[in-house]
C-alpha cells in the first residue's frame, strides 16, 4: 500500500532545483563588493608636470585638482573654475589631514597657482602637494 506522499514523488521524478538563494547570495555579493571597493580620483585632463628630483609616492588617498595652461581648474574631469574650488571641496568634506594634490602645468603663472593653493586653504586643507614628474 502506498502512501500519498510516496506517490507525489514517484511522479516528480525530475529533480528541480531552486535557484532564488543563490541569486539571492550573489547580489548580496555584488553590493558587498560594489560598496567597498575604492574608486580612484583622476582630474580628467592631462597636463605638463614639471620635474623634481625630489618626488615622492604618497600612498594614503588624496583628493585631485588639476590647472591646465590655459588657467582652467579641473576636478574629476570637469571644469570647475578658481571659484569653483571651494564649494567642491566642502562638498566633498575631507579630513584634515587628507591631502590635494594640484597637478599643475609647468607654464602656469606663478600667482595664479598661489591663488589654488589659497583657495585649497580656505577649505580646511593642512596638506598640499604638486604634481610632479620624477626626472629617471
Amino acid at each position: 500500500m502506498k502512501r500519498a506522499w510516496e506517490s507525489d514523488l514517484q511522479q516528480d521524478s525530475g529533480a528541480n532545483i531552486n535557484i532564488s538563494p543563490l541569486i539571492d547570495i550573489v547580489f548580496i555579493l555584488l553590493l558587498f563588493f560594489i560598496v567597498t571597493s575604492v574608486f580612484v580620483q583622476e582630474t580628467g585632463i592631462e597636463v605638463e608636470r614639471p620635474k623634481s628630483s625630489q618626488a615622492v609616492t604618497l600612498e594614503r588617498e588624496s583628493i585631485y585638482v588639476a590647472v591646465n595652461a590655459d588657467r582652467k581648474v579641473y576636478f574629476g574631469g570637469s571644469e570647475i573654475g578658481l571659484q569653483g574650488i571651494l564649494p567642491t571641496l566642502q562638498r566633498l568634506s575631507p579630513t584634515e589631514d587628507q591631502p590635494v594634490i594640484i597637478q599643475v602645468d609647468g607654464r602656469v603663472p606663478t600667482q595664479f597657482l598661489v591663488s589654488v593653493i589659497d583657495e585649497v586653504k580656505r577649505a580646511g586643507i593642512q596638506t598640499i602637494n604638486l604634481a610632479t614628474l620624477d626626472p629617471a
